[in-house]
């Protein structure tokens, strides 16, 4: 174990470093290169974690590469508690990656409060790295509404037409949930401190709390709308497609990339360790409402004239059928679901970063005015192409790998379940296929004056490009970093389990 805190050093560089483009706020091109520095030295700080050689180390709280635990709050339990094992490991390093391309593609589009523009995304970023190394459940719920603010402001201030009313709705949809959260967060701390006179709200003694059927049921139902609404679920997605057409392209990028992993991560981090038998009994519900969000947002997408709705809609399916995969809960679909959360988070974000590039370029995200790509802006189109064969799937891309292993994970233990799956796969291929034909091919339908990619736009594309091909080709390293942390969560869930019965 390291003795300098590495971790925390990891939160609030961004968040510390957030308030360099805001003193250069009346200098756009100072805080543009500097928001680039803050995140180039967070790469470089997260990247670091690889060559620490870091083993996981046995413990009371399970086996992590990396722990950090101090006083906090002690007249309530509370600790400033930190851990790093694979899975926060994955999405640090997600995190991380997506936030430079979050500057790279704002540098030019924002020209407005630049300074505060670029507070919130590094901000935003600080907040999530916090959000997916926490133990402590009140320093976790403490991160978890911190992001909604600079999510909150992106949107709001930077936005399109109707950004206040996807603003508001955004806010409101997310602090519903969290509120219930906090709720139920509040019971399970007073019933574990009323059983065991410890009051505390360390996840892994608070896991070994007994409740009666009934109150699991309502403690992870609790828990459930709230991560639920993040994912989103349907049917409490209807904030996600306005939030993701008014957002900025950085916000929208942030957005899908990351917070909506957020709503996954929590799921699997506390709400099914927590309360493992309502977990169980509400396995059926999670696979209709997986599956039910795989196929019907595939349907909506298929009707979409707005190409980054399209894209947003498609965003919704793919994440359903990550849901599958958890309620599956065996090995191989939950290290599919979470290599798929870095998959969707790349392909994902780079269909919508290209979206933005087309926005900028056309002044429209309506079919209407595209098609013809391919012959005014071949080497756009020759990544956008790719971007779209890994959403869909395509063998030898990053998509296709998480797809197959939840799908076996699945047939597995239910094959109906996998099946249905593949159907829902193979459906989503239709719409994607569509954004294809009606943006690159084709007559040219607008009037506007069209150029290639330039050369900041060619790094981001080229980044993104190399990250899906490495996945899709060599998943290995990223298998192996969730195969430990996944063991783990399934053995000490089962014990949780069996304590409750």
């Amino acid at each position: 174990m390291l003795h300098f805190p590495i971790l925390t050093v990891i939160i609030f560089v961004p968040i510390l470093g957030s308030f360099l483009p805001l003193a250069l706020h009346r200098h756009p091109a100072g805080a543009r290169w500097s928001s680039l520095a803050v995140t180039l030295v967070e790469i470089i700080l997260v990247g670091s974690l690889f060559f620490l050689g870091l083993k996981p180390q046995a413990g009371p709280q399970g086996a992590w590469l990396l722990l950090e635990e101090y006083s906090w709050i002690a007249g309530f339990g509370a600790k400033y508690s930190l851990g790093l094992d694979g899975i926060s490991l994955v999405m640090v390093l997600l995190t991380a990656f997506i936030n430079i391309f979050c500057v790279l593609i704002s540098w030019d589009a924002i020209e407005e409060k630049v300074g505060s523009f670029f507070f919130f995304i590094l901000f935003l970023e600080g907040a999530l790295i916090g959000l997916f190394l926490a133990n402590d459940l009140l320093l976790f719920y403490l991160f978890w509404e911190i992001q909604l603010i600079p999510m909150f402001f992106l949107v709001g201030v930077w936005g399109h037409k109707n950004r206040i009313h996807a603003a508001i709705k955004f806010i409101l949809y997310t602090l519903t949930g969290s509120l219930l959260m906090l709720i139920a967060l509040i019971a399970i701390h007073i019933l574990h401190g009323q059983q065991t006179g410890v009051y505390t709200f360390n996840l892994y003694q608070l896991m070994h709390t007994r409740y009666s059927f009934t109150t699991e049921v309502l403690l992870f139902l609790a828990f459930l709308l709230a991560f639920g609404i993040k994912i989103p679920l349907i049917p409490v997605h209807t904030w996600l497609p306005d939030t993701h057409t008014e957002a900025p392209t950085a916000g929208s990028v942030d957005l899908a990339g990351l917070l909506l992993k957020t709503g996954i991560y929590g799921l699997l981090r506390f709400g099914i360790p927590l309360f493992p038998n309502a977990a169980k009994f509400f396995g059926p519900l999670l696979l209709a409402l997986g599956l039910g969000g795989l196929f019907y947002a595939a349907w909506v997408a298929l009707t979409q004239t707005d190409i980054k709705r399209l894209v947003a809609y498609s965003s919704i399916s793919h994440m359903g059928l990550m849901v599958v995969g958890i309620a599956i809960w065996n090995p191989i679909s939950l290290s599919g679901s979470l290599l798929q959360m870095v998959n969707h988070g790349l392909s994902t974000s780079a269909l919508f970063i290209m979206v933005g590039m087309l926005d900028e370029r056309l002044h429209s995200r309506d079919f209407a005015a595209l098609g013809g790509l391919w012959g005014k802006m071949p080497v756009f189109s020759a990544f956008f192409l790719l971007f779209a064969l890994s959403s869909l799937g395509l063998p030898g891309l990053n998509n296709f790998v998480g797809e197959v292993l939840i799908l076996i994970g699945a047939f597995q233990s239910q094959p109906v379940i996998a099946i249905l799956g593949f159907c829902g796969i193979v459906f989503g291929v239709i719409y994607i296929l569509r954004m294809v034909q009606d943006s690159l091919f084709g007559e040219r339908r607008g009037e506007h004056e069209l150029w290639d990619i330039n050369g900041r736009e060619a790094l981001i594309l080229v980044s993104l490009a190399l990250a899906v091909l490495f996945i899709g080709l060599h998943p290995t390293p990223l298998l192996n970093l969730l195969e430990h942390p996944v063991q783990t969560m399934l053995h000490q869930t089962q014990q949780v389990a069996l304590l409750g019965m």
